[in-house]
């Protein structure tokens, strides 16, 4: 083709700003805490200064309830809902670029069971893996939907119950989808599995393209928990790292059997585990006895006394999860107390008040941290020990949902609304 030699100079110049644009290495934020599963992004620009009002690229309602949080793969994000009091299961999609909403999609209708009052029917946030958006609900049942709104499949053949509802979210695994549900007994004795550890928790891997049970991993005894498995790798092999009250365990994704059990007294766990470097994964036990633990993950059997490398009880939260930035250890505390460890040894390094309540778990780029509360305000600070006050930014909405970072956007689900963080192009 001819080009006029102005038009070749501007076309050249177009490409090359696309090459080098934000947007040209921008990446998806596929599932719980991103594409590492940690809470990490590697967009270079994100916004730092935002309200309401200014700095918003869209809003647009979200019908139903539910606290997952958003993904995003390409030009879509993705959401789940429960409506008619929590019964009709739904999966939701938006126009990435305007918010319009594409199509909503109802699953199946569940029974509705115990939960804890922050808790919704539609807790677990959704992956996908850019064909399908695979989702969770409150009773245990699991949905594949393809990313034209209809169902590939369904399964609800897991009846779940625990005092405080479901609140994890699966993981993509190859061609496996996991799911941990660590619940408690519906008899009469309610105590049993909340309270009093028991044997019946699991972690079920199902056929990602079918939605047929591949494996089922026993914990043995354990509690209550709402912890998101993460994929390692340790000693050429790969690991999948789960946590639950009173334990962090190592299982083989293949078939799920348990390769490497510590002990973690605790019940009603919530925060995430994260992976740091050499081989050690950060945890946080829940409730009873507040303790951050490093953990060697290249064990076999029981670890207690052999691969726990430090304990912290200082910081400790009860629902947001670690980020791990090299070479710290951040968390923050349900009442908003930042805190940053040495990675190590885990030793306080410094500690920050930054008000508000907090559900959400952060999240990292580019050298910033982003700390997402209640009230949907998200306080930015530099990713070191000096936790450097950058931006203080308000929207004033309940939210406890996690922010996804993904082309340049930040993009955060409130009680009623999705809000897009960026520039309105």
């Amino acid at each position: 083709m001819f080009l006029p030699r102005n038009s070749a100079v501007l076309l050249l110049a177009l490409t090359s700003l696309a090459l080098h644009s934000p947007r040209a290495t921008a990446e998806n934020w596929p599932g719980f805490r991103g594409p590492t599963g940690q809470g990490i992004s590697s967009e270079k620009i994100l916004p730092e200064n935002w309200s309401k009002t200014d700095g918003v690229a869209w809003r647009v309602p979200v019908p139903g309830e539910g606290w997952s949080s958003p993904i995003v793969f390409g030009d879509q994000v993705f959401l789940t809902a429960a409506s008619e009091e929590g019964r009709r299961c739904q999966v939701l999609a938006f126009d990435r670029t305007s918010g319009r909403p594409l199509w909503t999609t109802a699953v199946f209708e569940q029974e509705l069971r115990r939960k804890e009052g922050k808790n919704s029917y539609a807790t677990p946030t959704p992956v996908t893996d850019g064909e399908r958006v695979y989702a969770v609900f409150g009773g245990g049942g699991i949905a594949a939907v393809n990313v034209d709104g209809s169902i590939a499949w369904t399964n609800v053949e897991k009846k779940f119950y625990s005092q405080h509802g479901l609140g994890a979210s699966p993981r993509l695994v190859g061609d496996l989808l996991v799911m941990p549900f660590d619940g408690s007994s519906d008899g009469d004795n309610k105590q049993v599995g909340w309270k009093i550890p028991w044997d019946q928790a699991e972690l079920v891997a199902l056929d990602k393209r079918t939605g047929q049970r591949r494996w089922i991993g026993k914990r043995g005894p354990s509690r209550i928990a709402h912890v998101t498995p993460l994929l390692a790798e340790s000693q050429g092999k790969s690991l999948l790292l789960s946590g639950a009250g009173d334990v962090i365990q190592g299982f083989d994704p293949r078939n799920g059997e348990r390769l490497w059990s510590a002990y973690s007294q605790g019940e009603g766990v919530v925060p995430s585990l994260v992976l740091g470097d050499d081989g050690i994964v950060y945890s946080v036990s829940g409730f009873e006895d507040p303790t951050i633990r490093a953990v060697r993950i290249d064990g076999s059997g029981d670890v207690t006394k052999s691969h726990i490398v430090w304990e912290q009880k200082t910081g400790v939260p009860n629902q947001a999860s670690p980020i791990y930035v090299k070479p710290h250890l951040f968390t923050v505390t349900d009442n908003g107390i930042v805190s940053c460890l040495d990675a190590k040894d885990g030793k306080i390094l410094a500690r920050k008040r930054i008000g508000g309540n907090f559900s959400a778990s952060p999240i990292a780029a580019n050298g910033k941290l982003y700390f997402l509360d209640e009230n949907a305000t998200c306080t930015i600070l530099s990713a070191d020990e000096k936790l450097q006050d950058i931006s203080v930014n308000s929207i004033g909405e309940p939210c406890q949902a996690s922010p996804a970072a993904s082309q340049g956007c930040l993009f955060i689900r409130t009680a009623k609304a999705l809000y897009c963080i960026g520039p309105k192009d």
